[in-house]
């Protein structure tokens, strides 16, 4: 069973060799890693392409954002199950793609998902806090949550039938594109409670009030837009339990 991996990098000279060598010494034996980059001026691509006996292809090219970027890998990608792997993020151990394969061939599975941990890059060896993906259910979508993202596995018909992301989002268009797929409640999914990705701290969409401000009305409005009812007191009633994730590592 085949599986894609897509990166979208951006300036990530410093980070995305370890994340290609994440994917090139998974244990599964039929992965396919496609690196696409935006045109980076710090020398992303050069990287990449020297690491191309790990790679399966590299695309250097602006685009119109992370989501532009993201629909590129998902056109080129042909492999029956589809991830995605930020470029400063690597898979927790080499196991991973192997996991996710046994569970959805064995259990006839459209979707898995697991938990993510957060690290702060000068401590590498020391996790901040881990992203529970069990808090979702397509019923708590109004609620804001969603798994983490890029321990997301989903089979390639699932994009073909819902379509790729929105590129009118600037950081939620991972949790409209959950939204529309998973309210439709039509996906055989599991979860997995183990640690499937390892995330760098200071992501987009983790990186101050702003961005927190601009999230919430995304999210807001993506629900709005899938027909999931919902109202701003809902979306952040979900930070006290998240708070939580600092202490229960």
């Amino acid at each position: 069973m085949k599986i894609t991996v897509i990166t979208v990098a951006y300036n990530a000279a410093t980070t995305i060799a370890e994340t290609i060598r994440s994917v090139a010494e998974q244990k599964h034996p039929d992965v396919e890693h496609l690196v696409i980059d935006g045109a980076s001026p710090d020398g992303t691509a050069t990287i990449v392409r020297t690491m191309q006996g790990r790679v399966s292809r590299v695309i250097s090219e602006p685009d119109h954002g992370i989501y532009d970027a993201m629909n590129k890998g998902l056109v080129l990608a042909t492999g029956e199950i589809i991830g995605l792997l930020n470029a400063d993020d690597v898979y927790a151990h080499e196991g991973v793609l192997a996991r996710v394969a046994s569970l959805m061939e064995r259990e006839s599975l459209d979707a898995v998902f697991a938990d993510a941990e957060f690290f702060h890059p000068a401590r590498p060896g020391k996790a901040l806090r881990r992203y529970r993906s069990k808090h979702f259910r397509p019923d708590r979508i109004a609620w804001g949550w969603m798994p983490a993202h890029p321990t997301l596995f989903l089979r390639r018909w699932v994009y073909d039938r819902f379509g790729p992301f929105r590129t009118d989002y600037r950081i939620a268009g991972d949790f409209e594109f959950i939204a529309r797929v998973f309210h439709s409640e039509t996906l055989r999914y599991r979860y997995v409670p183990e640690v499937f990705v390892r995330m760098r701290a200071g992501g987009v969409s983790t990186s101050g009030w702003r961005s927190a401000l601009l999230l919430n009305r995304e999210v807001l409005r993506a629900c709005r837009e899938n027909g999931i009812k919902t109202n701003v007191f809902k979306i952040v009633s979900k930070y006290p339990l998240k708070a939580l994730e600092f202490l229960a590592k």
